[in-house]
């Protein structure tokens, strides 16, 4: 159990520098672009971005979770995977490239015609990497994907941002995500020493879709959730507003969804190894359930309360229409990691059944959120997506709870510490953020130390178990090193 608690901390701390590191570098050249760029040309990559991530979600086709789940995975389970993601990506682009001019024409934007069929390049690339990322996952290997990120978005980032000066507009936001994925595609298959064998076989395709066909419907229903708020904005606002709403979900998105990712590609692998022994399933289900509430609240409620100043230091006045979008988000992305340790737990478990339910229930109460949204504005479409997250948070965590004996009333009792420290710690720097005038950099920095002190002093204080079990991580790894 030793070993599994130091494969799990190694996977946290390694997973945790490649979204910060990696996706942060990523995240720093979005600054830099914001800078140079207008938020209508974000918008235009907007408008396609459910296309591309629709297109994904067939090409992963559940697999790499069912690959992860199962304990002996073969060689023909891998070659079969493989050769079935490279046919259903280059069939995707296909479609990909032939429905382009329809919808250029139904987003009334022309040049979204070639964007489309050149960025839609990435479904290809991205098919030749899901089984070679699917092992460093199952062996926890985040080390070797955390450089493998940076170097990629070192790349992709430079040559972003030199096309962005020399005047190429959206086309430097194309190339970006290409070379990115282009790079990292690449350096998985030179580190990595698995190679296809010519095999496709029936009984082990069956096997895993079984598995992982309900995943696929349930990604795509949740690619579809995250996804259709670019559309509905796209369509009925404009590129611009479009541009804003994608902006302030990347900052969002910096500690949500890459805190999700986290969760998501740590947890599973790990609680996999313990779906036979429910007492500890249990105990390490609950710890992870405390730790990443305690990172989630924080960070979720810090950045809406620094979010005014944070905006203008970083991107410019010129965006200051995406705070108020951004403060609102940040109230849905607080659940977001939650939510994703929730599902987790029923993959883990095999519950691919009643996750398909869970998401398809996610999709149904969707649906009257983007009506009020189309016949109101986009504020009035965000208010309703944190309604939404608030209730899929009761509804998962009272389904993964079900199976180890672990009731929403408990989980909630086990996050509420984090929820009381977030909101009086967020209270405070929205307050100062609107009471002191000073200069902006200033105001950011004053927040950020004020923030910090304020969660370490009350945790400090009254010994919260996920603060110091983050503490005793932390300091543990600096010790060995």
């Amino acid at each position: 159990m030793n070993s599994l608690k130091a494969k799990t901390i190694s996977g946290v701390l390694w997973s945790a520098i490649d979204s910060i590191a990696g996706q942060g570098l990523l995240f720093l050249v979005g600054i830099v672009l914001a800078r140079i760029l207008t938020p209508r040309e974000f918008g235009l990559i907007g408008m396609i971005t459910i296309l591309i991530s629709i297109s994904e979600s067939f090409v992963n086709s559940g697999f790499k979770s069912a690959l992860i789940q199962k304990n002996n995975c073969t060689q023909r389970d891998y070659s079969t995977v493989f050769f079935f993601n490279v046919v259903i990506g280059i069939f995707f682009y296909l479609l990909i490239y032939l429905s382009a001019p329809a919808v250029s024409s139904f987003f009334n934007e022309p040049q979204l015609e070639k964007i489309l069929q050149v960025l839609g390049i990435i479904i290809i690339i991205d098919s030749f990497t899901i089984v070679q990322k699917t092992i460093f996952y199952k062996n926890v290997n985040f080390r070797l994907l955390t450089k493998i990120s940076l170097l990629a978005a070192f790349i992709s980032g430079s040559i972003s941002i030199a096309m962005a000066l020399l005047n190429y507009g959206v086309w430097a936001l194309v190339t970006q995500r290409l070379i990115n994925q282009l790079t990292i595609t690449g350096l998985m298959w030179q580190l990595n020493n698995w190679r296809p064998n010519i095999i496709f076989c029936k009984k082990s395709f069956k096997t895993l879709f079984s598995f992982g066909s309900k995943l696929l419907i349930s990604g795509l229903l949740n690619t579809l959730y995250n996804n259709l708020f670019h559309l509905i904005i796209g369509k009925f606002f404009s590129a611009t507003q479009l541009g804003y709403y994608t902006r302030a979900n990347q900052f969002k998105s910096m500690p949500a969804e890459h805190l999700s990712g986290i969760v998501n590609r740590v947890s599973f692998p790990v609680l996999a190894t313990l779906q036979n022994d429910s007492k500890q399933l249990r105990e390490k289900y609950r710890i992870l359930i405390r730790t990443i509430s305690f990172l989630s609240f924080n960070l979720m409620m810090g950045l809406a309360a620094i979010a005014e100043s944070l905006i203008v230091v970083l991107i410019g006045e010129k965006w200051l229409p995406s705070v108020i979008i951004l403060q609102l988000l940040c109230f849905s992305g607080m659940f977001y990691p939650i939510n994703y340790l929730n599902l987790n737990m029923l993959q883990v478990q095999g519950k691919a059944n009643q996750y398909l339910h869970l998401e398809i229930l996610k999709f149904i109460l969707t649906i009257p959120v983007l009506i009020i949204g189309i016949l109101t504005n986009i504020i009035n479409l965000i208010i309703g997506l944190i309604i939404i997250t608030i209730i899929i948070y009761i509804i998962n965590s009272s389904w993964s709870g079900k199976f180890i004996c672990y009731p929403i009333k408990s989980q909630i009792k086990d996050i509420l510490p984090s929820i009381i420290l977030s909101f009086s710690m967020g209270s405070i720097l929205f307050i100062i953020g609107k009471t002191i005038n000073i200069n902006q950099i200033v105001l950011l920095l004053l927040q950020f130390l004020i923030g910090t002190s304020i969660i370490i002093i009350v945790s400090e204080l009254f010994k919260l178990k996920e603060y110091l079990y983050i503490k005793e991580i932390i300091l543990d790894k600096i010790k060995r090193k």
